[in-house]
C-alpha cells in the first residue's frame, strides 16, 4: 500500500565517518538514569547503527566536542537519519521526552523534524514528534516530549497492531518502554540543505508524568469468537451463529434481486456503446478524447475492481492468549484456521515465527457450512456483478478468477539481487543489471502465465509494488555506494569509462581524486550532485530503462495477447514516468487521497491510467483504525467512494480504479505487518457494508454514462439529493 511514512529498519551499514562512529548510550532493555545520553559522537568501536536516507553524514567540531554533519537535498517524502535501538527496543520509561542542539548550516531555512517511534509506528499511530525551523546558521533545540500510552508492553500488553482500541488507538501516542527508533529528518525536502546535530539528550522523568492506566486491564478481552471488538456495538455487527444464517439468507434475496445492470456485456464492457475491433483480449484504445480499456468482445470497458479477495487472512495469536473470548482456535472443527507458524515482515515479530489464526475463515465457515470456500467463490462473483464491479483486482485468489464469469488482474512478484545502496519502505531496489533479475522475472512471469496466458478474462500483468525511485539521481547515487561486485556498478563505471576514457578526465568534471577506474569501482563515495549531475541522471535513466525494457520483454515473451499494466506507482519523480510510458500498456497508481480530479501526467506524457489502489475508513464499526485515508463514519465513507469513481470516470487517462480492498484487515491486525484498517466492502464476518455497496451500485451501474459524459457530475446529483 502506498501513503505510509513511519521509518522503517530497512537494512542498514554501520557508518564510520573519519573515524568518528555513532554510539548508543543505553543498552535496549536497560533503564537509563535521569541525566543519560541516548546517541553520543565519539571515536571508538561501533555499538549501532545508522540509517541514511538521501543524505551524507561527516563529523563536525562543536561547542561540546563532536557533532555530526548532515548534507542533502531534493526528496519527495523525507531525508535525514534513523537512530535504530540495539536488539529492537529502548527503555525509556524513565524519560519524559528527548531533546538535541541543532544548526542551520545551509543556506535556506530549513523545517527539522525528530520522530520517536515504537515498532508498530504508522504516523502518527505509535509516534511522537517535535519540529523546529531555523534560519540560514541558526541554532535551536530539537525536542519530542513523550504522550504516553494508555497501553505499554510492561504493564499492559498491546502489541502487533497500527491502531489499539478505545480509550488510546495509538494516534500521537507511544509506549516509551519500547522505542525502536529516533528520526532526525527534513520533510519534503527542495533544494540542498545542510545542518548539524548535538548528542541525542533524554530528559528527566517529571512528577506530572502520565503512567499506563492499569484499570484498562478490565478491558482483556477484547476480541469476540468472531474477530469482533468486544467493547462495542454497531449495526450489522455478529452476536451469535444465528446471525450468519439470517445474514447469508437476506443476501441471497438482494443478490438474486438485484443481479447487476443489463448495460454490460459478459465481461462488463458497455453493452450499449460504440463496437470497436475486438482481438479476443483486452487492449487500449483512445477514443473520442479518452483512454479506455476495450474488451475481448470491443465494447469499451472502465476496470472497476477490488484487491484482495481471498476467502481470508490471518491474525498473529502468539503471546495473545488474554485477548480472546472463546477462542475458536481450540475448537476442533476450526483447527485448520490455526497455522503453527508464519514469517510477518514486520511489527512485534519481526523476528519470530508466530502461530497465526483466521477469524475470517472461520465465520466463512460457521456462515456457508462444509462447502464454505465453494459457497463463498460464488457468492464474491454474484457480489460483484450485483455491486458493479467488473474486476477481479491484485492479489486476488486464482481460483477465483479461473470461474472465468469476471475479469481480473495478475500479480508477478519475485525476489532478485539488491542495490545494495538502496533502501525503502518495501526494501532494496533491484540489481536490473544482474543475470538474476532477468532469469527470476521470466521464472515468475511463466508461472502467471501458465494459468492466465492465453485467457481473455485476463486484463494483464501488474509487476512489482509501489518500487522506491528516489529523485532523478537517487538509483545512480546509490549505485555508487553499492559494493564493488554489485553488476549496476560495474555497468554504471564502463558507462563513464566509454565517455571518459582517462579517469582523470572524470575527476576534473566530478571533483574527485581516483587513482583508477579499479579505485571507483571499489569506493562507496559519492560525487557533488550539481559536478555529476548529467553522468547520474543518464545513468538513473539507463537503470529506468533497463528495468522497463526486461520487464515488456517478460510479458510479450510469455503472455504476447495481454496488457503490460506496469508496477503501480506510490511515489515517483517525472522522469521514470516518461520512461516508463514508452514500456507500459497501462500506467499503475495506487493513491489515497480524496480526489484524483486534479491526477495529471508529466508535460507531453498521454498515456492510459489505472489506479491500483483506494480506500476510505471511519472507525464507527468496531475496527481501530480507518487506514490511509480516514472519514467520520459509513455514510461519509460512501460519499468519499462515489465522489472518488466519479472523478476517475471523467478523467481522459484513467482506465480503471480499484479498491483496497475485499475484506477489513484482522482487529489485531494482519501478520504481515500489523496492519488494522477499516477498508472492507465486507466486514470480518463476511457482513457487507451496506452504506459502501449502495454506492457502488449507484455508481456502477452508470459507469459509462458518467464516462461518456451523457451522465450528470456526482456533485451536482449530490446537491440535488439534499
Amino acid at each position: 500500500m502506498a501513503g505510509r511514512s513511519a521509518v522503517r529498519p530497512a537494512t542498514a551499514r554501520l557508518m564510520a565517518v573519519s573515524g568518528v562512529w555513532l554510539l548508543a548510550g543505553l543498552a535496549s532493555n536497560g533503564r537509563a538514569n535521569a541525566q543519560s545520553v541516548l546517541f553520543a559522537f565519539a571515536r571508538g568501536k561501533p555499538d549501532d547503527a545508522v540509517e541514511l536516507r538521501a543524505v551524507d553524514i561527516s563529523p563536525a567540531p562543536s561547542d561540546s566536542g563532536m557533532a555530526l554533519r548532515v548534507d542533502g537535498e531534493d526528496d519527495p517524502a523525507w531525508a535525514g537519519i534513523v537512530l535504530k535501538a540495539p536488539h529492537g527496543r529502548w527503555n525509556l520509561s524513565e524519560h519524559d521526552g528527548l531533546l538535541l542542539d541543532v544548526r542551520n548550516v545551509g543556506d535556506a531555512d530549513l523545517t527539522l523534524e525528530c520522530r520517536v517511534e515504537n515498532a508498530d509506528a504508522d504516523p502518527p499511530l505509535h509516534c511522537n514528534q517535535g519540529r523546529v525551523m531555523l534560519a540560514p546558521g541558526g541554532r535551536g533545540t530539537l525536542q519530542v516530549w513523550f504522550k504516553r500510552s494508555a497501553f505499554s508492553l510492561a504493564a499492559l500488553p498491546m502489541f502487533g497492531m497500527r491502531a489499539f482500541p478505545p480509550p488510546d488507538d495509538g494516534e500521537n501516542t507511544i509506549d516509551p518502554g519500547a522505542i525502536a527508533r529516533v528520526a532526525i529528518l527534513v520533510p519534503k525536502p527542495k533544494g540542498k540543505f545542510s545542518f548539524e546535530i548535538g548528542d541525542v539528550q533524554l530528559s528527566a522523568l517529571s512528577a506530572s508524568a502520565t503512567r499506563p492506566n492499569e484499570d484498562l486491564r478490565s478491558l482483556f478481552p477484547f476480541i469476540d469468537t468472531f474477530g469482533q471488538y468486544i467493547h462495542a456495538d454497531w449495526p450489522n455487527k455478529i452476536h451469535s451463529t444465528k446471525d450468519l444464517t439470517a445474514k447469508r439468507f437476506a443476501e441471497t434475496t438482494d443478490l438474486e434481486s438485484r443481479r447487476g445492470t443489463r448495460s454490460w456485456d459478459k465481461f462488463g464492457g458497455w453493452k450499449r456503446g460504440p463496437l470497436l475491433l475486438g482481438t479476443g483480449y483486452f487492449r487500449t484504445a483512445k477514443y473520442d478524447g479518452k483512454w479506455w480499456l476495450v474488451d475481448p468482445d470491443g465494447r469499451l470497458f472502465f476496470s472497476n475492481g477490488i484487491d484482495c479477495i481471498w476467502p481470508g487472512e490471518s491474525t498473529p495469536v502468539d503471546g495473545r492468549t488474554a485477548w480472546f473470548q472463546d477462542f475458536p482456535g481450540n475448537q476442533e472443527d476450526f483447527r485448520q484456521f490455526l497455522s503453527p507458524g508464519g514469517q510477518p515482515q514486520w511489527s512485534h515479530y519481526l523476528d519470530a515465527t508466530p502461530a497465526t489464526f483466521d477469524f475470517a475463515g472461520v465465520n466463512l465457515k460457521r456462515k456457508y457450512g462444509a462447502d464454505w470456500r465453494d459457497n463463498f467463490y460464488e457468492t464474491t462473483l454474484l457480489r460483484l456483478r450485483s455491486w458493479g464491479l467488473n474486476t477481479i483486482g491484485n492479489w486476488s485468489d486464482p481460483k477465483l478468477c479461473a470461474e472465468h464469469r469476471t475479469p481480473y488482474v495478475a500479480a508477478v512478484h519475485f525476489a532478485s539481487k539488491p542495490l545494495e545502496g538502496t533502501k525503502g519502505y518495501w526494501g532494496h531496489f533491484r540489481d536490473v543489471f544482474d543475470p538474476n533479475f532477468g532469469t527470476q522475472l521470466r521464472a515468475s512471469m511463466a508461472d502467471q502465465a501458465a494459468a492466465s496466458a492465453n485467457d481473455p478474462w485476463c486484463i494483464g500483468y501488474f509487476i512489482d509494488n509501489e518500487l522506491i525511485w528516489g529523485t532523478e539521481l537517487s538509483l545512480a547515487l546509490a549505485t555508487l555506494d553499492s559494493p564493488a561486485y554489485q553488476a549496476a556498478k560495474q555497468v554504471f563505471v564502463s558507462d563513464l569509462m566509454a565517455k571518459y576514457g582517462k579517469i582523470d578526465n572524470l575527476n576534473t568534471v566530478w571533483g574527485m581524486h581516483y587513482k583508477s577506474w579499479g579505485d571507483l569501482i571499489e569506493s562507496r563515495d559519492t560525487p557533488d550532485k550539481t559536478r555529476a549531475h548529467d553522468d547520474l541522471l543518464a545513468f538513473y535513466q539507463h537503470t529506468v530503462r533497463e528495468y522497463f525494457k526486461l520487464c515488456r520483454q517478460a510479458v510479450r515473451e510469455t503472455a504476447p495477447n495481454h496488457l503490460y499494466l506496469g508496477c503501480r506507482f506510490a511515489g515517483v519523480n517525472p522522469e521514470v514516468v516518461k520512461i516508463a510510458a514508452h514500456y507500459c500498456d497501462v500506467l499503475s497508481y495506487n493513491i489515497y487521497r480524496r480526489s484524483v480530479d486534479d491526477f495529471a501526467l508529466p508535460a507531453r506524457v498521454d498515456a492510459p491510467v489505472i489506479i491500483g489502489e483506494f480506500h476510505f475508513g471511519a472507525t464507527d464499526r468496531g475496527q481501530f483504525s480507518p487506514g490511509l485515508v480516514r472519514v467520520k463514519d459509513q455514510a461519509e465513507r460512501a460519499a468519499a467512494y462515489e465522489s472518488f469513481v466519479s472523478d476517475a470516470l471523467r478523467h481522459p487517462n484513467l482506465v480503471g480504479c480499484h479498491w483496497f480492498s475485499y475484506r477489513d484487515e484482522p482487529t489485531t491486525g494482519r501478520a504481515l505487518d500489523g496492519e488494522n484498517y477499516q477498508n472492507g466492502f465486507v466486514d470480518v464476518a463476511d457482513t457487507p457494508y451496506t452504506e459502501t455497496v449502495n454506492a457502488a451500485r449507484d455508481i456502477g451501474y452508470r459507469l459509462y454514462e458518467i464516462r461518456s459524459g451523457a451522465d450528470q457530475p456526482y456533485a451536482t446529483q449530490l446537491a440535488s439529493r439534499r
